[in-house]
């Protein structure tokens, strides 16, 4: 017998029994207040900013952020801005010592504002990002691009690689086929060309192989095999050009439960798996093992983020139940576009209901405008309630639209009681005034 099963109204306020450790913030309670982050009321956060919004608890993220440094050494965590991106947090991963890998010239320069130090940036794609401390060379087109005259100083890069035959069994989002994306297979003669191009020119420093496997995976072996194979291309490296290289990155993809049917990666038993991985490759290769580091983005900020909804209409049919909230595919267009799925729970008033399988559709009247599908919610659901969405710390504020020319939702960090704005509401004159015809 549970707390909910003695006192029913407190089901409405308990996300499933079992869960709370895997798909809530790390400082999340529940009481008769409620269900609070960072001490905070989330029906509070509703009424002073509003819906939707994103909520992120600040404790999460930075605790987050000390596991992967405890795991693989702060150096040699690189944190993803592309999945979530403010000076609020940019000051976290610095205090943790993390590097950060950059994907735009906005995501360069809010880094440069925001005071982040230059040297532990790494930078790939067309940024031009003079004073970083590593660049990753994808084709030999950016090879010209880094040796331009307008940047003389010298460059350490890294190459991107395609390992192949990486032997992922059980579902996740796989990298698209080789085909599709730009890199280098890990043997062949276009290897050997590019790294020829590098170390030939004085303006380059080849110091580190960089892999991007995917998304949400969950086991090591994808990644055991990509080590092994970026290995033996080191030593090829090594025998060819006679070039050491200091450092291995592994990327990211490290999955996150948003449900409880999914599972989230855990941390230390990989990085100790991988180091052993390295280490037994690189004896067998004769070759001196380099750094090991990864670029985790979804896994510091996924579990630390919550959306929060008002609902605007409810429709019963035949046992199951459907909801339109005032958010939907403008802030979170994952489910739409790689099949996402997410659970909810009812904040803010109790509710002795029984539950039902319940649909969350969004407001746009789209097909894919689907939040969350047949989820056990109270059927007594109505105009005015408000939904609270786990696990959108990552890849929801920056996938954020105009859809409609509805403004974005603003990033709201909780801390000790307090929350405070990272990044306003969008409002419909921000969105107004670029249209200057």
């Amino acid at each position: 017998m549970t707390l909910a099963d003695v006192i029913p109204s407190l089901r409405s306020s308990l996300p499933p029994r079992g869960l709370d450790r895997e798909l809530w913030p790390l400082t999340t309670e529940h009481g008769r207040g409620g269900i609070s982050v960072g001490g905070v009321p989330l029906m509070e956060i509703e009424q002073e900013y509003g819906t939707p919004a994103y909520v992120l608890d600040e404790a999460d993220v930075r605790e987050r952020c000390a596991a992967y440094c405890a795991a693989f050494g702060p150096a040699q965590v690189v944190y993803a801005a592309k999945a979530l991106l403010s000076r609020g947090l940019l000051r976290w991963i610095d205090e943790a010592g993390m590097g950060l890998a950059v994907y735009s010239t906005g995501q360069w320069q809010l880094a440069l504002a925001a005071g982040f130090p230059a040297e532990r940036v790494v930078v790939h794609g067309d940024v031009d990002a003079r004073g970083a401390g590593r660049v990753v060379i994808e084709s030999a087109a950016d090879i010209a691009r880094l040796t331009c005259t307008r940047r003389p100083q010298r460059q350490k890069v890294m190459l991107r690689l395609l390992p192949a035959q990486l032997g992922f069994a059980k579902a996740g989002l796989p990298a698209c086929p080789s085909q599709d994306r730009f890199g280098v297979p890990t043997d062949g003669a276009e290897l050997a060309e590019l790294v020829e191009e590098i170390t030939s020119n004085p303006l380059l420093d080849l110091v580190g192989l960089d892999v991007y496997l995917g998304s949400q995976l969950a086991q090591f072996g994808g990644y055991e095999h990509a080590i092994t194979q970026l290995v033996a291309a080191c030593a090829d490296l090594r025998r060819s050009h006679g070039v050491h290289i200091e450092e291995i990155n592994l990327g990211g993809g490290f999955a996150v439960a948003h449900t409880g049917q999914e599972t989230t990666l855990p941390v230390d038993p990989f990085a100790a798996r991988m180091r052993r991985v390295l280490a037994l490759a690189c004896d067998r290769a004769s070759v001196q093992p380099p750094r090991l580091s990864v670029t985790p983005g979804r896994a510091i900020v996924a579990r630390a983020g919550v959306a929060l909804y008002r609902v605007l209409a409810v429709r019963h049919e035949q046992g199951h139940q459907l909801v339109a909230v005032d958010g939907g595919l403008s802030d979170n267009p994952r489910p739409a576009l790689y099949g996402a799925r997410y659970t909810a729970v009812l904040v803010g008033r109790p509710s002795t209901a029984a539950t039902v399988p319940t649909t969350v559709v969004g407001r746009h009247d789209e097909a894919g405008d689907v939040l969350v599908r047949d989820e056990p919610l109270p059927d007594d659901l109505r105009p005015g309630d408000l939904i609270a969405v786990p696990g959108c710390g990552a890849y929801h504020f920056p996938l954020a639209s105009n859809y409609d020319l509805v403004g974005r939702p603003p990033l709201i960090a909780v801390r000790d009681g307090q929350a405070r704005v990272l990044v306003r509401r969008e409002t419909l004159d921000d969105v107004l005034r670029r249209d200057e015809a």
